[in-house]
């Protein structure tokens, strides 16, 4: 008897570049996601974040328990730039992270390059 339909996190396990962004969601590794995504050292994983929610350090835990990786978070804030909370921006640096928020398009373009350049980048992105 067939089991039904299992949700599973969402995550792809490396690293690669977004190759396009809108109407909800991303494209990257010949793969879609619908929603915001983190783009980590450990692979991209699907984030329950967007505009209408405050950024926290909580949403950012998994960032920050993979910080001795990720020397610049580069935070996509949707259509506007918004600013990080101080707790945010603190708990960032105190583990050795600079954080540059910035629309998501803009975060989109900066990571790629980044990460083509081989830097130490991670991207927090909220789907537009």
């Amino acid at each position: 008897m067939a089991k039904g339909i299992e949700i599973r996190a969402a995550h792809f396990p490396g690293r690669a570049p977004i190759d396009a962004y809108g109407n909800g969601g991303f494209r990257f590794a010949d793969m879609s996601h619908r929603g915001s995504i983190l783009c980590l050292p450990s692979g991209i994983h699907g984030w329950d974040m967007d505009m209408s929610k405050p950024l926290s350090p909580e949403d950012f835990r998994r960032v920050l328990d993979e910080a001795a990786d990720i020397e610049v978070l580069l935070v996509g804030t949707g259509t506007e730039l918004r600013r990080l909370p101080e707790e945010l921006r603190l708990a960032l640096k105190s583990r050795g992270i600079s954080s540059d928020p910035m629309s998501t398009g803009a975060a989109v373009r900066t990571f790629n390059i980044m990460l083509a350049e081989q830097r130490a980048v991670a991207a927090a992105l909220i789907a537009v």
